[in-house]
C-alpha cells in the first residue's frame, strides 16, 4: 500500500475515533454527578452508588461531628479513617481539636493530623494559628519531646517557613531527639537548610547522623558529599553503614578510595559488604583487584558474594 494511503486511512481512523469519544462525552453530560455517600442509614443511597456491597464497607466521607468524636478519642484506628475520610471537609471547629494530635505518642496519629491540617484552607497558616504555634513550640518547649514532635510536623506540613526552623534546631537544640527529628524534617521538605544538614554530619550523637544521611539521599541536592564520605571511618558501625549506603545511594564515585578502604579494613561485615555493593555502584574498574580480594579471602560469606556480584557490574 502506498505510504500517502496508509497516512489517509490512518487520519480518518483517528477522526472516527475522536468523533465517537466526544459523542460519549457529549452523552456523559447529562447524566448525574456521582454522589457522596455518608455513613447513614439511607440504604438505598448506599445501593445507587455500591449495589450490593454491605453499606458498612461502603466509602463514606466523615462529617464535621465525626472528625471531632475521633480526635477527641485519641483512639489510632479511629483517628486513622476518620481524617483520612475527611480530607476535604472544611470544619474551622475541627482544628483546635485535631491540632493536639500532632503531639500524640502513636507516629501514625501525627503524621495523618499534619496530613489533615495542612489541607485546610482556613484556620492552620494565618498568624498565631496552627501552623505558627508549632514553629514556636519547636523554638521554645520546655519538653524536648514536644519540640521532636513539632520538628516532624513541620517536616509534613510542606511548607517552607519550616526550614529555617528545623535547620535552627538542628544547629542548636541541646537534646539530640529535637535534632535529628529536625534533620528528618528537613528531608521530608526536600531541603538541606541552607546547609544544616551538611554541617549536622559533625554533629556528636549517632542518632542525629543517622538521621541526615537519611535525609541526604532523600533531598534533590546534597552538598555535603565529603562529608558524608568521613563518616566511613565513624566509631558507630550503624553509621558507617549507612554512610557508605548514603554514598552508593547518592552515586557518589569520587569517594570510591574512602568506599574501597572500608571494604576492605572495616571490622562489621554488614559495613563491609555494604561497601562492595558501593564499588559495583560505582563502576570504577580500578577497585577489581581489591573485589577479587575480598571475594577470595574475606572471612565473610555474605561479604564474599557482594564483591562477587560488585565484580560483575564493573
Amino acid at each position: 500500500m502506498r505510504p500517502h494511503t496508509m497516512l489517509k486511512l490512518a487520519t480518518g481512523l483517528f477522526l472516527s475515533m475522536a468523533a465517537t469519544f466526544a459523542a460519549s462525552d457529549a452523552r456523559s453530560d447529562g447524566a448525574p454527578a456521582p454522589r457522596q455517600v455518608t455513613p447513614d442509614s439511607n440504604a438505598h443511597g448506599i445501593a445507587s452508588v455500591y449495589g450490593s456491597l454491605p453499606a458498612d464497607q461502603a466509602e463514606f466521607i466523615s462529617t464535621p461531628d465525626s472528625i471531632k468524636g475521633a480526635a477527641a478519642s485519641g483512639a489510632p484506628s479511629l483517628v486513622w479513617e476518620t481524617l483520612e475520610h475527611g480530607e476535604k471537609v472544611e470544619c474551622l471547629d475541627c482544628i483546635p481539636i485535631v491540632a493536639p494530635l500532632l503531639y500524640d505518642t502513636n507516629t501514625k496519629t501525627r503524621e495523618i493530623a499534619a496530613w489533615w491540617l495542612r489541607r485546610r484552607i482556613f484556620g492552620v497558616f494565618g498568624p498565631g494559628e496552627v501552623y505558627e504555634q508549632t514553629i514556636n513550640t519547636l523554638k521554645g518547649d520546655p519538653n524536648p519531646t514536644r519540640r521532636a514532635y513539632a520538628a516532624y510536623a513541620l517536616g509534613e506540613f510542606f511548607a517552607a517557613p519550616g526550614i529555617d526552623a528545623c535547620a535552627a534546631a538542628l544547629a542548636g537544640d541541646s537534646d539530640p531527639g529535637v535534632r535529628a527529628a529536625a534533620a528528618s524534617a528537613l528531608g521530608r521538605l526536600n531541603d538541606d537548610g541552607a546547609g544544616a544538614l551538611g554541617k549536622a554530619l559533625g554533629d556528636g550523637d549517632p542518632g542525629v547522623k543517622l538521621a541526615v544521611l537519611e535525609s541526604a539521599t532523600h533531598i534533590n541536592s546534597f552538598s555535603g558529599v565529603s562529608g558524608i564520605a568521613g563518616l566511613t571511618t565513624d566509631g558507630s558501625a550503624d553509621v558507617r553503614r549507612r554512610a557508605v549506603e548514603a554514598l552508593d545511594a547518592l552515586g557518589a564515585k569520587d569517594t570510591v578510595s574512602a568506599v574501597a578502604a572500608t571494604a576492605q579494613n572495616d571490622a562489621d561485615a554488614r559495613v563491609r559488604a555494604s561497601a562492595c555493593h558501593a564499588l559495583g555502584t560505582f563502576g570504577d574498574a580500578s577497585v577489581l583487584p581489591v573485589l577479587q580480594n575480598l571475594s577470595q579471602n574475606d572471612p565473610d560469606v555474605f561479604v564474599r558474594d557482594q564483591a562477587s556480584i560488585a565484580m560483575r557490574r564493573l
